[in-house]
């Protein structure tokens, strides 16, 4: 007798079923007749037999109760599909039964039967139920088919009735998920009732014969092919507690997918031959878009040979130890990703194949398709927790290579797994950005070495700039390296790393019409009826495959087409197409004839982004008119055979997809306003619902859905959040777009104190990101600030330190030194009276500086040195991102003023020292300030060498982080190099453009020492009136800001050009006297101020002046300043001055 719960064929005369305990015979209670084991009704005299099956749930039942048949616990729009495979096969004249390969999988709980040996029978109900109904939602979260239970376990199949081309995959994704759902339920069993849970599977792909499938309860008779079902069930029975095993069939099938154990052979129980048996230990490598893409069964790819030859060209150069670039432009819908499909599928053979993307919003922060990049390297799946992504990012990286342990940690800290006050955490975020940088290429270069590596990136239109700087990065540090990198983007994206020599661009045009005709051919079939419309569809899609794609879709759906995929034909051609003529258009008509509901959730994902996990979807639509899963499931199974969307069996859920990028675009923009902006609302909650514990891996998605939704505060949380991750990675760009948004979004609030102190927090954010790109002097950083110091008047907030410290820049770099000392004592006044160390090396720190640029060189050495002494790098680095300066700057100027001061050797070993700390662990703004700075002391020494290379170092960073105004001084400080070197037009040139470049950023910070450079260039080249000229800019310049630090070099130079006017042949003795006023007004100034090394050059200057008129005055005035020096005897000032003086001593001897 079969059982009509499981289908075991028991012996006759059988009163309960032998397989799984369920009666096998049911009566009405009121006339007795025997009524079937799914009737509501008795057929003889309608009385209700109210003990019919409920649907399965964890509820404990009394053992007498039978299991429920497959009707009551398949997913409905499973059940659906079950149907209508079933009406599928029957219409075909199939009815007898179907051959199927599929994957079969046994799973059952490890000793239940001693575990349950003592317990009361509803007990043990209680305790297997909710491991049976575990194993199940696995099985039907991956739309297997769990065809029997058997008491405490079921079998399952991956295949049949509902066919999947991929059904191994499923089988193991499925029993992972349940293993892990298991091993959560087992440890709250554990902790309630001292018992262990463990379940084992096993797993085996082959054939069977499904040979019908009951309409009424979905049973299904099977008549093993192969012993494909025997076989899963030995393979379960040998399995240990917790583990998995596989057969070798599905372990090829599945290989690279998952990582494998193998165990060897094994003798199994009805098999005469050992079978080779596998461990299932994890996920695998092969998971990505555009692997999983080609399971998707694409249209025959044509054309493109030229595209494909230039590929596989690049390829060889690149496994001969030659990095290539190949760079795909196109529109969309051109092709682009599907002719990087066919290229990876050509030339897969023998290379590793790593896929990344970028994406239009959401999760398109800082270094995120880098992220996406390792996790797909080291197989890190968003489950992993931090020990399980440790162990595998270092598990790979030292077998690949055991002296990479050093770069672990930067690969770790990228992907967030570690203590966030780890010693990285504290580490300047440009030199760990360098460092990951370094550490990620080191990778793939070893990598590379033993396979050659094919890295595809798609969609670079939406990358962030950080990701840009590793492209760059990449591409310039592994040119020897054997690793093709393919990327592809529309148009309106500028690459600037394409200019490199070993990059290349191709740019993918519509198909010809040859090989638009052969695409429709593939699509439409050969029937002559078809010409006029073929003819049709190419004028109105012009050779876009994609638009030729969904044309022909829509027919089909119309019903113009009639017949099979290939082999369409046609009763009546249209007089014209009814379709858009745009692609956006296309797809809204087909949107359109979506029912109802299906419509209605293809703009729902549409919302929620390009991806989106079945939990999330779930919980969007989890409202009041919400749908039940089986619902839902259905819908997106409707949606997925429209090919709207695709499915990813990624583990532990199944993601989905759309298809075109085009098709989420427009299928969001025809919903209304109120509609749009309540979903994106919703996905917004539903992301803060189910990542609590992440939250700041999703702050730019969130702050995208909430800026769309309307929700203000909650927009500019994230927004504000999202800017200041962006300034922690140095990402400044990205930093004054979030931030610029969130304060644009702040105007539409009410005018309260809280919406002050709000605004304030986000002006203070985006200062130190406006003085990194605009400059320090840009008018942007002056309303910042402004509106900063008068808010911290209005609510009387505690941040009128940082706003008091932008203005100083501000003023500063402007060179308004008046204001900018005003602003510099009251900075001091405020931390004097806060009694704040890390105020007060601020406040040192700007009032030093001021004072040394208006000539008050001994008070501006003494607030520099109190600085010093405060100044902790580990501690004030931060404060680069606080406040958009490096309080560490005051080192390379204690510097400045000790060369001023007379004491040369000190001020190179400060110099020195400060470099290599900056080198080590700067900010990458603060590294900028103390190159230029190095470099203008080894002008100051005329150290050419030194102010050459810090110059080159200079520019070459503030290039790489757009720091225009760190660029220009670099720019300068070479000029004067070269024009020393000789290259003396070039030098000219390149100062007087970069003073011209420095001051249009609305900077005149340290402009007159600027044009003192460009004068002594113009001497060089022998144009001493062109100096004169630069020099009086620079003295009117002195006059007008109070800028007088290199006053006294000013006149120094001045009276040395008014001699060499004499030297070209204009003999005039008033000449020489204004030169001598020009030299001895230097003195005065250089004697006020202080500055010995200036004092010394102009009396120089006046004792040769004087040598022919009163040799013995000049060397007694030029001994004595030379005698205050103890030390830089080295430098060229005091070489110069020692060989006059020995000069003059020598011819005093003679006499």
């Amino acid at each position: 007798m079969r059982c009509a719960n499981c289908g075991f064929e028991n012996p006759s005369g059988a009163n309960v079923c032998e397989a799984c305990r369920a009666s096998l015979s049911r009566n009405c209670p009121h006339c007795g007749h025997e009524a079937g084991f799914t009737a509501k009704f008795c057929s003889e005299c309608g009385a209700p037999l109210n003990d019919a099956p409920a649907a399965l749930s964890l509820r404990p039942k009394p053992v007498s109760e039978p299991s429920p048949a497959p009707i009551h616990y398949t997913p409905h729009h499973l059940a659906e599909r079950i149907r209508a495979e079933q009406a599928a096969m029957e219409a075909r004249g199939e009815t007898a039964g179907e051959r199927k390969t599929v994957t079969a999988l046994f799973a059952d709980m490890a000793g239940s039967t001693a575990l349950i040996h003592d317990l009361d029978p509803e007990e043990a109900h209680r305790l297997i139920d909710p491991v049976v109904a575990l194993m199940m939602e696995a099985v039907h979260h991956y739309e297997g088919y769990v065809a029997k239970t058997l008491g405490d376990g079921i079998l399952a199949l991956f295949g049949a009735p509902i066919a999947h081309e991929d059904h191994p995959q499923r089988a193991l994704y499925a029993a992972l998920r349940m293993q892990q759902a298991i091993h959560r339920h087992g440890d709250r069993i554990r902790l309630e009732k001292g018992v262990s849970l463990q379940i084992r599977v096993g797993i085996h792909t082959g054939e069977v014969v499904v040979r019908s499938i009951r309409t009424d309860d979905l049973h299904t008779d099977y008549d093993p092919v192969g012993n494909t079902i025997h076989i899963a069930s030995r393979m379960e029975g040998i399995a240990a507690p917790s583990s998995i095993l596989v057969s070798e069939p599905t372990y090829k099938l599945a290989e690279g997918y998952f990582e494998f154990k193998a165990l060897g052979a094994a003798q199994v129980k009805g098999i005469p031959e050992p079978l080779v048996v596998y461990e299932v230990q994890g996920l695998g490598s092969l998971r990505t878009r555009l692997q999983l893409s080609a399971h998707r069964g694409l249209a025959r790819f044509v054309g493109r040979q030229v595209e494909l030859d230039h590929l596989h060209h690049a390829l060889g150069q690149s496994k001969a130890g030659h990095s290539k670039v190949v760079a795909v432009v196109g529109e969309a819908g051109v092709g682009k990703s599907r002719l990087f499909h066919e290229f990876k599928e050509r030339s897969r053979q023998g290379c590793l194949v790593l896929e990344t993307f970028s994406v239009s919003h959401g999760k398109a922060f800082a270094y995120f398709p880098l992220i996406e990049l390792l996790n797909n390297y080291f197989q890190i799946t968003a489950q992993d927790d931090e020990r399980r992504c440790r162990e595998k990012v270092m598990g790979k990286t030292l077998t690949l290579e055991r002296s990479f342990e050093d770069l672990v940690p930067y690969l770790l800290y990228l992907l967030g797994v570690g203590e966030r006050s780890s010693v990285l955490a504290e580490m300047d975020p440009q030199i760990r950005r360098d460092r990951t940088f370094d550490a990620i290429t080191q990778v793939l270069a070893c990598e590379s070495r033993n396979q050659p590596i094919e890295l595809l990136f798609e969609d670079l239109q939406w990358l962030d700039c950080e990701t840009e700087a590793f492209f760059a990065y990449l591409i310039d540090h592994l040119a020897s390296s054997p690793i093709l990198l393919l990327v592809n983007y529309r148009p309106e994206y500028p690459p600037v790393w394409t200019r490199t020599g070993h990059c290349s661009q191709l740019r993918l045009d519509p198909l010809d019409t040859a090989d638009a005709q052969a695409l429709l051919a593939t699509l439409l079939g050969d029937d002559p009826s078809l010409a006029p419309l073929r003819q049709l569809i190419l004028d109105k899609t012009e050779g876009n495959p994609f638009f030729m794609e969904e044309v022909v879709q829509t027919l089909v759906e119309e019903k113009l087409l009639l017949g099979e995929p290939g082999q369409y034909r046609i009763e009546q051609t249209p007089g014209a197409l009814h379709i858009p003529t745009t692609v956006q258009g296309v797809l809204a008509a087909r949107i359109d004839r979506l029912t109802v509901a299906e419509k209605e959730l293809l703009q729902t994902l549409a919302i929620i982004g390009k991806e989106f996990p079945f939990s999330l979807i779930q919980c969007i639509c989890n409202g009041p008119d919400a749908r039940l899963d089986e619902d839902l499931c259905y819908l997106l199974a409707r949606l997925e055979a429209g090919e709207f969307i695709y499915q990813r069996p990624t583990f532990p859920e199944v993601e989905y997809s759309f298809k075109h990028a085009l098709t989420q675009e427009v299928a969001g923009h025809s919903l209304l306003t109120e509609r749009r902006s309540a979903l994106h609302e919703r996905t917004a909650q539903a992301i803060e619902a189910l990542f609590p514990t992440r939250i700041a891996d999703y702050c730019s998605e969130l702050a995208h859905h909430y800026r769309l939704s309307g929700n203000v505060p909650k927009a500019v949380e994230y927004l504000h959040r999202t800017g200041q991750q962006a300034l922690q990675h140095s990402a400044h760009l990205d930093a004054m777009r979030h931030l610029g948004a969130a304060l644009e979004l702040l105007e539409h609030l009410p005018d309260t104190p809280a919406r002050a102190h709000q605004e304030l927090t986000l002006l203070l954010a985006l200062g130190p990101a406006l003085m990194a790109v605009r400059g320090y002097g840009a008018p942007e950083v002056a309303a910042t600030y402004t509106r900063a110091l008068a808010l911290c008047a209005q609510v009387g907030d505690d941040s009128l330190f940082p706003a008091l410290l932008g203005l100083w820049s501000y003023y500063e770099v402007r060179a308004e030194y008046s204001t900018a000392r005003e602003l510099g004592e009251r900075l001091l006044s405020v931390a004097l009276t806060e009694q704040d160390p890390d105020l007060l090396v601020d406040a040192h720190a700007a009032l030093g500086e001021t004072l040394f640029y208006q000539g008050d060189l001994r008070n501006a050495h003494d607030h520099q040195e109190q600085a010093r002494a405060l100044y902790i790098p580990d501690r004030h680095r931060t404060h680069a991102i606080t406040y958009g300066v490096d309080p560490g700057y005051v080192l390379t100027l204690t510097a400045w003023s000790l060369w001023y001061l007379g004491f040369p050797d000190q001020a190179s070993t400060r110099s020195r020292d400060t470099l290599a700390l900056d080198k080590k662990s700067s900010h990458p703004i603060s590294l900028a300030f103390t190159l230029t700075a190095t470099s203008i002391l080894g002008q100051f020494r005329h150290d050419v060498k030194l102010a050459e290379e810090c110059a080159d170092a200079a520019i070459k960073l503030s290039l790489e982080r757009g720091f225009p105004f760190y660029l220009e001084w670099g720019n300068i400080l070479q000029g004067w190099a070269r024009a020393e070197q000789g290259n003396i037009d070039e030098g000219i040139a390149q100062i007087t453009k970069g003073i011209a470049t420095y001051q249009a950023t609305g900077a005149e910070f340290g402009c007159s020492y600027f044009l003192a450079l460009l004068a002594e260039a113009h001497g060089r080249a022998g144009q001493p009136q062109a100096g004169l000229d630069a020099l009086t800019d620079a003295l009117a310049l002195v006059n007008r800001t109070g800028e007088h630090f290199y006053e006294a070099e000013l006149y120094r130079l001045k009276g040395a050009f008014t001699l060499q006017c004499l030297d070209e042949g204009r003999q005039d003795s008033g000449k020489q006297r204004e030169a001598e006023t020009c030299f001895r007004k230097a003195i005065s100034i250089a004697r006020q101020q202080g500055a010995k090394s200036l004092e010394l050059r102009a009396t120089v200057s006046l004792a040769q002046l004087w040598e022919t008129r009163d040799k013995e005055t000049a060397r007694q005035m030029l001994a004595e300043i030379y005698s205050f020096f103890t030390e830089g005897f080295d430098s060229v000032d005091l070489l110069q001055a020692k060989a006059l003086l020995n000069a003059w001593q020598q011819a005093g001897d003679e006499q």
